[in-house]
């Protein structure tokens, strides 16, 4: 039975993201990659995250880089770009992430998942969705578009999957940006969600100076988006349901490369990866 053309493409596109993810994550949570940076002289995890991340977009300024990732707090970015590129070239980094992204994917999963056809197959097919997208307006994703796709499967995947996690990016940024919503006011919201209360102690802004969390809370009480007590008020929930289904119907172009027979084989082929890695908190 077909299982996706009887679905919406944001339903699609939520179902990918859910499997793509904890594959993603394996660079943010696990030991590899941070290793790896580190050995090349990035100071701390931070130098190593923003000096690779930005990589594909070139040397650009800090303040590019700001607008890019879009929800950290003014002033973060330049506090390592372009400090960190000043020693390690960015394709350095660029590298060292994949290595020790690659390495991380072959440890959880073990050699017999990693090296296995069904593992090929989904790095193919992932590959496939991946380089068939629309690049305008989604510049991390377009700066991904830019580096070689690796021959080894394990990489493949790995990088295949980075590059729908940007796209998908690309387009939330979008999405909150059409919705008047900024980069804090975004953690606010994914707090509120999660069900994290008060949500000025999400671990995203925690730290932020307690005038400027405070700034954000009003201004969003203002809009009527949370209550007195920083709970949802019903337009905010409604915003953020909005914001949620805009950013799957943005994230859903690339798999539309894939045949109705692809996308159920990608589907079969990646829950056994996925659910590997969730067990381990992809770390």
């Amino acid at each position: 039975m077909d299982k996706t053309r009887s679905h919406p493409t944001a339903q699609i596109a939520r179902r990918m993201f859910d499997l793509l993810e904890p594959i993603c994550l394996v660079t943010y949570c696990a030991d590899e990659c941070n290793e790896e940076l580190s050995a090349l002289g990035h100071r701390t995890y931070w130098d190593g995250y923003f000096a690779s991340r930005a990589a594909p977009l070139g040397r650009v300024p800090a303040q590019v880089v700001h607008a890019a990732f879009y929800n950290f707090a003014d002033g973060e970015a330049a506090r390592h770009i372009p400090s960190a590129w000043e020693t390690i070239p960015p394709e350095a980094s660029v590298a060292a992430r994949e290595r020790g992204s690659a390495a991380s994917l072959r440890r959880i999963l073990g050699d017999e998942l990693a090296s296995s056809p069904g593992l090929a197959r989904a790095a193919d097919l992932t590959t496939k969705a991946a380089t068939s997208a629309p690049a305008e307006g989604r510049m991390m994703y377009a700066g991904m578009r830019t580096l070689e796709v690796p021959s080894d499967p394990v990489a493949r995947l790995w990088h295949s999957a980075t590059m729908l996690r940007e796209h998908r990016g690309d387009g939330h940024i979008a999405a909150l940006v059409g919705a008047r919503i900024g980069g804090t006011e975004a953690h606010v919201l994914s707090a509120l969600e999660q069900g994290i209360h008060p949500p000025e102690s999400f671990g995203r802004i925690h730290h932020l100076p307690k005038a400027r969390l405070a700034a954000v809370m009003d201004g969003m009480r203002e809009r009527e988006l949370i209550d007195a007590d920083g709970h949802f008020t019903d337009a905010g929930r409604a915003t953020k349901r909005h914001i949620e289904t805009l950013t799957d119907e943005l994230a859903a172009p690339p798999y539309e490369a894939l045949s109705p027979a692809e996308l159920d084989e990608l589907i079969t082929e990646l829950e056994p990866i996925t659910a590997t890695l969730v067990a381990t908190g992809s770390q």
